[in-house]
C-alpha cells in the first residue's frame, strides 16, 4: 500500500461518517456528506479535461470549500496550485502559467477578476466560482457542477505522485513552484504528530490561510486524526473568539501578528476561550513581549513553535510547550527554534557543506521524506539548495549540545512580514524600474504589529525627486501590496564593499540596535 493523501477521508467513512468533518459559519458538514461532495468534485474536475497529474489552482479566502477542494483535487488524481489571496492578477497569472494551471476556483473576493486573468494567463480555460451567489459571466457556478456531476472513484494516486506546487516568494523576482508529493505531505504531517499528537477530542481551528503552507499542514493533520476542522475566513480577533467560543476549539495555528492582535484585543476578556489548549506558532519573527502578554492573557494554553519551510514540506523542528515555561524562560529555551521532529534530520553546514561541530554557525541544512521533489521548472536552483540530499534552507544558525536549534540571521535577504516572505530582490527589481530611481537597497525593519516591515534606502538619479508614498504606489503595479515599501529614506549613496556589494547589515544596524531577531 502506498501513501495517498485520499486514505484518511475513506478511513473515516468507514469509522465515524456521521461525525461532523469541517464547520464554516452556520455549515456543517459530515464525513460522509464532505466525501460525497468531493467524489462530486472530482467527477466534475475530470469532465472539464482534468488528467491524472494535472494542476488545478484555487484562489480563495479560507472556507470549506477549500477543503472540498484539497481532496476533491486529490480524489480526481491532480495536484493543487493553492494561490496566494495577496498577488496581484500578474502574479497569479505568471504562477498559473508557470505550472500549467488552467482550471482555478475562485470566491466573491477575486470574482471580478475574471477578465484580468483570462488576459494575463497564456493557459487559463476554465474559471469557477465558488460563492453563494449567482455565477459571474464566464465562469461555472461549483454547486451546479457538483450538483450535475457523478460521483467519480478515488484515483488512488499517493507515493511520489506530484500532491500539489506550492509557490514561494523567488530571489529572481519571480515565485518558485516548490513540488510537493504525497509522501511530503502525508511525511510531514505524521511526524508533526509524534511529536504533537492531535488528541481524540480535537477541534482544528483553521485560521492561518490555507493557501500558505503552515495553514494547510494543520488540515491535513486533522483529516489524518480524524478531527472536525473549523474554519474562520481570515484572521479577525473577534471572529476568532468568536469561533473558538462557540464551537469549543482546542487547537489553533496563529503567526505572531495574529497572537499580539487577538491577545490585545479589548473584547478578549468578554469570550469565554477555556477550551483552547494549545497555540503553535510560527512563520515569522516574535518578540518575547508578545509572548508574554500572550502567557498573561491566555493562562493555560500550551505554546508551541514549528520552523519550516514550504521545500520541507511544512516545519521540520518543533518547540514544545516545556520550553515556554518560567524554567524553559530561564534556560533561554525561548529563543531557539526547538529539536529535528522525528523523521527528520537536521544539521549545521559550513561553506563547502561540512557538518559543523555544536555552537558553530553555519547554514541549517534539513533532509527527510517530507523534503521536496524539487522547483517546477527550475532544474538549477533545485540543483544549489538540493544537495546530497539535504536541502539547504538559506539560514544561519547553530545547534546546541542538546540538539536544539538556534537561528541567528538570515543568509538569504528575505523579510518576513505579518508571515508573508518578502524577497528584497523582487522589491528592489520593482523600485529601480521608476525613473527617479537611480539605485537600492530593500531591508527589514522592527515592527511591533507586523514583525518586520519593508524599508527602502533609495539614491535617486540626478535631478530627480521622489516620495516614499509615490514610490510605494508605483510598486503596487507591478507587485503585490504587502511586499512594497512601507518607509523610505533617501540618501546619495549606498554602504558598499570592497567589492561592489551592498553591505546591507550597515544599513540595518540603526534600526535593528536594541532588538532581537526572533526569527520562527
Amino acid at each position: 500500500m502506498q501513501f495517498e493523501l485520499t486514505h484518511a477521508l475513506h478511513r473515516m467513512l468507514q469509522q465515524k461518517p456521521h461525525s461532523p468533518a469541517v464547520i464554516f459559519r452556520d455549515r456543517q458538514r459530515t464525513w460522509s456528506e464532505l466525501a460525497d461532495r468531493v467524489a462530486r468534485l472530482a467527477g466534475a474536475l475530470q469532465s472539464l479535461g482534468m488528467s491524472a497529474g494535472d494542476r488545478v489552482g484555487m484562489l480563495s479566502l479560507n472556507s470549506d470549500y477549500y477543503l472540498e477542494y484539497m481532496l476533491g483535487v486529490w480524489w480526481a488524481g491532480g495536484a493543487l496550485n493553492p494561490v496566494n489571496t495577496r498577488w496581484s492578477p500578474a502574479e497569479v497569472a505568471y504562477s498559473l502559467d508557470d505550472c500549467d494551471t488552467r482550471i482555478l476556483l475562485v470566491d466573491d473576493s477575486v470574482a471580478t477578476w475574471g477578465d484580468d486573468l483570462r488576459e494575463r494567463s497564456k493557459v487559463l480555460t476554465t474559471l469557477i466560482y465558488v460563492g453563494d451567489g449567482k455565477a459571474p459571466e464566464g465562469m461555472l457556478h461549483y454547486e451546479t457542477l457538483l450538483k450535475e456531476a457523478a460521483p467519480a472513484p478515488d484515483a488512488r494516486r499517493g507515493g511520489e505522485d506530484l500532491a500539489g506546487v506550492f509557490y514561494t516568494g523567488g530571489t529572481t523576482g519571480f515565485p518558485k513552484g516548490v513540488m510537493l508529493s504525497h509522501v511530503n505531505l502525508l511525511s510531514n504531517a505524521l511526524g508533526y504528530l509524534m511529536d504533537l499528537d492531535y488528541r481524540e477530542d480535537e477541534v482544528v481551528l483553521g485560521v492561518a490561510p490555507i493557501f500558505h503552507q503552515a495553514g494547510m499542514c494543520i488540515i491535513v493533520r486533522a483529516f489524518l486524526r480524524g478531527c472536525p476542522t473549523v474554519v474562520v475566513e481570515g484572521f479577525e480577533p473577534l471572529a476568532v473568539m468568536q469561533a473558538i467560543e462557540r464551537h469549543r476549539a482546542t487547537f489553533t495555528l496563529l503567526v505572531p501578528t495574529m497572537i499580539q492582535r487577538l491577545v490585545d484585543h479589548p473584547e478578549l476578556k468578554n469570550h469565554d476561550l477555556s477550551s483552547l489548549r494549545r497555540i503553535l506558532y510560527g512563520a515569522s519573527p516574535i518578540s518575547e513581549s508578545v509572548l508574554g502578554r500572550a502567557f498573561d492573557a491566555l493562562a493555560g494554553v500550551e505554546f508551541c513553535q514549528g520552523y519550516g519551510m514550504t521545500e520541507t514540506g511544512g516545519p521540520y523542528t518543533f518547540l514544545p510547550p516545556w520550553c515556554h515555561t518560567p524554567a524553559g524562560q530561564k534556560a533561554g529555551m525561548l529563543r531557539s527554534a526547538g529539536r529535528a521532529m522525528w523523521g527528520i534530520e537536521v544539521r549545521i553546514v559550513d561553506e563547502d557543506g561540512h557538518p559543523v561541530a555544536p555552537g558553530v554557525v553555519g547554514e541549517i541544512a534539513a533532509r527527510g521524506p517530507g523534503v521536496m521533489q524539487g522547483y517546477w521548472g527550475r532544474e538549477e536552483e533545485t540543483r544549489a539548495s538540493l544537495r546530497d540530499g539535504w536541502m539547504h534552507s538559506g539560514d544561519a544558525g547553530y545547534l546546541n549540545e542538546d540538539g536544539f536549534l538556534f537561528i541567528v540571521d538570515r543568509v538569504k535577504d528575505m523579510i518576513v512580514s505579518g508571515g508573508e516572505n518578502v524577497y528584497s530582490s523582487e522589491v528592489e527589481n520593482a523600485l529601480c524600474r521608476h525613473p527617479a530611481v537611480q539605485t537600492c537597497a530593500v531591508i527589514g525593519i522592527p515592527n511591533e504589529r507586523w514583525g518586520e516591515a519593508v524599508h527602502a534606502v533609495v539614491v535617486l538619479q540626478p535631478e530627480q525627486s521622489a516620495t516614499a508614498e509615490e514610490l510605494r504606489e508605483f510598486c503596487k503595479t507591478l507587485i503585490a501590496g504587502y511586499k512594497c515599501p512601507v518607509s523610505a529614506e533617501f540618501r546619495d549613496a549606498l554602504p558598499v564593499s570592497g567589492a561592489g556589494k551592498v553591505l546591507k547589515h550597515v544599513l540595518r544596524e540603526p534600526y535593528w540596535a536594541g532588538h532581537s531577531r526572533y526569527i520562527a
